[in-house]
């Protein structure tokens, strides 16, 4: 990697700065958790995965519409010097972009974003509040229901376990495993 990457805490930093929400603060950290676990999985660089999960949305709470996200976080994170390997996976998290995701980042990334939001939606209504509550099984009867996190693109689910080489049931549990092993820092 040519590019020098920032540390976690700067990340943090920045991600705090713009997003002040602990909702969509906890969903960065929860694709954070699911990226470092792909990382280690292919055996990748697991500070650039684990900071791209991290950033993908830092720059959601002020800039929400598809004209401006996440186009304004990778201005920000290039005037900062983060990695265009990065910076083209963010773009490539968000399908109306249109930025092919040719990297097995992007491909993680957009494979990760809406699948752990959806088990973290999962946790939430088990009467524990609980990721360790989460399994394959409560995770693919949720995602059978329209009315359940209807936020959720499913077909972004489906399709990111496609685009990573995964069976749906394989990747679903990878990413559970990877919230549970974080689940203080979710509080779940």
């Amino acid at each position: 990697m040519s590019e020098p990457l920032p540390t976690r805490d700067e990340a943090w930093q920045l991600l705090c700065q713009y997003t002040e929400k602990e909702g969509l603060r906890k969903h960065a950290l929860a694709v954070e958790a699911a990226m470092r676990h792909y990382a280690r999985r292919f055996g990748e660089d697991e500070e650039l995965w684990g900071l791209t999960g991290l950033l993908h949305d830092f720059d959601y709470e002020r800039w929400p519409d598809p004209a401006d996200h996440p186009y304004r976080g990778v201005e920000i994170l290039a005037a900062q010097g983060y990695p265009e390997v990065m910076r083209t996976a963010i773009l490539g998290h968000a399908p109306y972009t249109g930025v092919p995701r040719e990297t097995r980042l992007a491909k993680a990334l957009y494979a990760s974003d809406e699948l752990a939001g959806f088990v973290t939606a999962v946790a939430l209504i088990k009467p524990s509040k609980a990721l360790a509550d989460v399994d394959l099984a409560s995770v693919k009867k949720r995602l059978k229901e329209k009315a359940f996190a209807r936020g959720v693109h499913r077909e972004d689910v489906y399709n990111g376990a496609e685009e990573i080489g995964l069976p749906l049931d394989e990747h679903v549990e990878n990413v559970i495993a990877a919230l549970q092993k974080e689940a203080a820092a979710l509080g779940l």
